[in-house]
Order: C-alpha cells, then sequence, then structure tokens
C-alpha cells in the first residue's frame, strides 16, 4: 500500500494485524499508529523511501506483508511490490499479500502484470 493510500484504509490495515497475530505471527512490526516502524529502503536518484506495511516472524523465519488495495497510483505500488519481491528472495524472507473483497481483482491483476505469480495472496 502507498502512502497515500494508509488513511483510506486503517480498518484494513487493523484487520491484517489482527489475523497476522492470531495465526501466530510475532514481533510484528507495522507502518501503523501505535506499532514499532518497520525498516525503510531509499531511492537515492527518485528519492522516495518504500516501507513495507507489515514485517512478521513465524517459526523463525521472517515476513515482508503487503495489502493489496486498489490505488490512486499503481506503478508506484507496482515497483514497491517488486522492490519488496526482489529483497525478501536476497534476504531468504517470505513476501505476502494481503487482501480483502472488493479488492481481489485489482491485486490478481498486478501481481500477474509484475510475474509475480509464486507470491503467495492471502484473502481475509
Amino acid at each position: 500500500m502507498i502512502p497515500e493510500d494508509k488513511q483510506n484504509h486503517v480498518n484494513f490495515f487493523q484487520k491484517a494485524i489482527d489475523y497476522l497475530e492470531q495465526q501466530g505471527y510475532s514481533d510484528i512490526k507495522a507502518d501503523l499508529d501505535g506499532y514499532e516502524k518497520p525498516e525503510s529502503y531509499v531511492n537515492n536518484e527518485r528519492q522516495t523511501t518504500l516501507t513495507p506495511d507489515i514485517v512478521a516472524e513465524k517459526d523463525g523465519y521472517k515476513y515482508y506483508f503487503e495489502l493489496g488495495t486498489k490505488s490512486q497510483k499503481p506503478q508506484l505500488l507496482k515497483t514497491k511490490w517488486l522492490l519488496l519481491d526482489r529483497l525478501s528472495d536476497l534476504k531468504n524472507f517470505y513476501f505476502k499479500i494481503i487482501t480483502t473483497r472488493g479488492h481481489y481483482r485489482f491485486t490478481d491483476q498486478v501481481i500477474n502484470d509484475l510475474g509475480l505469480e509464486s507470491t503467495k495472496l492471502i484473502k481475509i
């Protein structure tokens, strides 16, 4: 999720965190008030900062979670997801996208456009 979309989807953000806690994830860091913020990645050329929506651990493995919602800036969203997918490969993390009703088609289309078919899509 890009920063402009976060204010519109705070409830979904909290719902995703609650879901992850119920699934046994721990050390949850989220780009949301009240939680420790995950590590950000800076692109000096474009002067942009990308922060994963949620970072959590389970069974000794680290996971990047992104929230798949319709976006007004799909190209920025695609760039962020592609970067997180590549970083997760380099660091031996897992990358998953959480989506909800009303956003399945958009999220699935972005995943297909990027060729991220191996990325697990979680529907809550």
